[in-house]
């Protein structure tokens, strides 16, 4: 073992939640009067936090009390269909097993609301995942690295002992700012040569390849 803890990102990481995030993200726009949005579209718009999610969505100009507006229609929406489509990427039940099985800590530091973080961690990660961070009150959004700083302290193991696992630009500069390597996927939401662009060097290309970086 070249670690003793993985932190995983969720969203394109772990889940591939993006078509209950686009549902969930029209509904909004659609109960506020404004355009609704392309699949694609929101796949760009995911990886800073539902605020941030919403805030590009709905039409530049549009005033702060109609994005509020928004946001908390989105709110409502989702933590009632969150997991209406969500699932799995195809091979990480058995990536997740097989490492909890080697004896290896495991996070989950998502830029989602705590209360998602925390629905998703119940049906897919129960046994296997020891922490789940989500968006809370008191704790900086990722790409700052204090979900991931507090992961560390409650799984008990040093940066040094852990590395990051996540598909986003805001995942590789998460893990910069905390001191931990990052391990790219490619079955996520950002493409290889976005990932490069932003300075990406370790690919997974599936979640088997991961057993061999850690």
């Amino acid at each position: 073992m070249k670690y003793k803890a993985i932190i995983f990102d969720l969203d394109g990481t772990l889940t591939d939640t993006l078509e209950d995030l686009f549902l969930s993200v029209n509904y909004a726009l659609r109960s506020c009067g404004l355009p609704e949005r392309q699949l694609d579209e929101v796949r760009r718009f995911v990886g800073n936090g539902v605020r941030k999610l919403i805030e590009r969505a709905v039409p530049k100009g549009t005033k702060s009390p109609m994005t509020e507006k928004c946001f908390e229609a989105f709110k409502a929406h989702y933590v009632i269909h969150c997991q209406d489509h969500t699932c799995l990427y195809p091979g990480v039940a058995t990536l997740l097993m097989t490492l909890h099985a080697k004896g290896y800590r495991m996070a989950v530091v998502s830029n989602k609301l705590q209360t998602g973080v925390d629905e998703l961690a119940r049906t897919f990660f129960k046994g296997v995942i020891d922490v789940a961070i989500g968006e809370q009150p008191g704790i900086p959004r990722k790409p700052e690295p204090d979900m991931v700083l507090k992961a560390l302290e409650q799984l008990g193991v040093s940066k040094e002992e852990a590395i990051y696992v996540g598909d986003s630009d805001v995942d590789l500069q998460t893990a910069s700012n905390a001191g931990l390597p990052c391990i790219s996927v490619l079955w996520g939401f950002r493409s290889r040569d976005f990932l490069v662009a932003h300075g990406a060097t370790i690919f997974a290309k599936s979640p088997q390849d991961v057993l061999s970086l850690v």
